[in-house]
């Protein structure tokens, strides 16, 4: 239909004439209130972001020389992050001579693995990033 007759039909209407797919060929065009056709499409898109899910890092940082009460902590918080479905950031860090043991730091982020298999996966590999080694976990 030419552009002037849908605009005579959709002044005789009392309506508007609204473009609703612009990248068709030709464009698509509908006789709608167009107050109405905008309330829709805001209520679509409202009701679209209700239905995602925000996935949060978290960050949890620990040194080489870290005592069992303090890993077993550790472990209870990365737990509950997973559990939540938040992805986890582990950041060991090495302060002025420890660099020369970073064997040390590997040797815990690799215990610090085995004992969350069971609910968490490997997202990024450790890996020697300066004075810090840093893994991404996420939930199974």
């Amino acid at each position: 239909m030419q552009t002037q007759e849908a605009l005579r039909r959709a002044e005789e209407a009392g309506l508007d004439l609204v473009e609703v797919a612009p990248t068709a060929t030709p464009p698509v065009c509908r006789i709608i209130d167009y107050s109405k056709f905008k309330y829709e499409q805001e209520k679509r898109e409202r009701e679209a972001r209700k239905k995602q899910k925000i996935i949060h890092i978290k960050e949890i940082r620990m040194g080489p020389k870290i005592g069992e009460h303090d890993y077993q902590f550790k472990i209870r918080y990365l737990e509950d992050f997973l559990k939540r479905g938040d992805k986890v950031k582990i950041t060991m860090m090495f302060k002025g001579r420890e660099m020369a043991h970073i064997d040390l730091g590997r040797k815990i982020l690799d215990r610090l693995a085995s004992d969350i298999s069971t609910i968490g996966e490997i997202e990024e590999a450790p890996k020697l990033e300066g004075r810090f080694i840093t893994m991404v976990i996420r939930a199974k």
